[in-house]
């Protein structure tokens, strides 16, 4: 009953409801983004969702466009600005995905949703992921890991897409709001990892064969 009917329905209240207490936040953090990171203010990149359908995820944008000599842009962590690193520590940079929330691509918990380029690169168990909408604040904060390993997270998010209860939303969200007061004062909004693609190109010819 709460995954096939109340999940959608709190998902629609609380983004709604959020989106009108936040607004003011949403607008100053567009004008600062603007002003310090340039344009576009919102950054949009096609993501995976509910039974594998493509969809526009919204954020603030969080790097600048700085190239090199000869056109290409900077590595990541020489385009992130100070700004930029708090928006991700802080998690602000997400909040335009409450958009996306009330448009039906995510809910408030559920799976991070990933490239599309990785879709050939998952396991059927970790394929399970995909059952549910991908969420603004995902499984993993569960076991203490704001920062998983790929195999991790992804076992996570296939065993939370078998087992959704209220309880379990409701845990992640009260330990959600607990781990971005905790990793404000930490160097998060810098931190980044190899893709997905790059780890699992590593394995033996053969197992990566198994997972696509």
């Amino acid at each position: 009953m709460y995954a096939k009917y109340l999940k959608r329905l709190l998902d629609i209240i609380l983004s709604l409801l959020a989106l009108t207490v936040l607004s003011p936040v949403m607008i100053l953090l567009y004008i600062l983004v603007r002003i310090k990171l340039g344009s576009p203010v919102i950054f949009r990149q096609n993501r995976v969702g509910k039974n594998e359908k493509i969809f526009t995820m919204y954020k603030f944008r969080s790097m600048t466009n700085e190239k090199d000599a000869e056109g290409n842009l900077l590595p990541d962590s020489e385009r992130t600005t100070s700004l930029g690193r708090f928006l991700r520590s802080s998690s602000l940079d997400e909040l335009p995905e409450l958009i996306n929330i009330l448009k039906g691509d995510l809910s408030i918990v559920g799976p991070r949703p990933l490239l599309v380029e990785y879709l050939p690169y998952y396991s059927d168990y970790e394929r399970k992921r995909h059952n549910v909408r991908g969420g603004l604040t995902q499984p993993e904060v569960l076991y203490d890991k704001v920062f998983p390993s790929w195999d991790e997270q992804l076992e996570y998010e296939a065993y939370y897409a078998e087992n959704i209860t209220f309880a379990t939303d409701l845990k992640i969200i009260i330990k959600t709001i607990k781990i971005i007061f905790g990793r404000c004062s930490s160097n998060y909004g810098g931190k980044t990892r190899e893709s997905l693609i790059a780890e699992r190109e590593k394995v033996h010819p053969a197992e990566v064969s198994d997972l696509r």
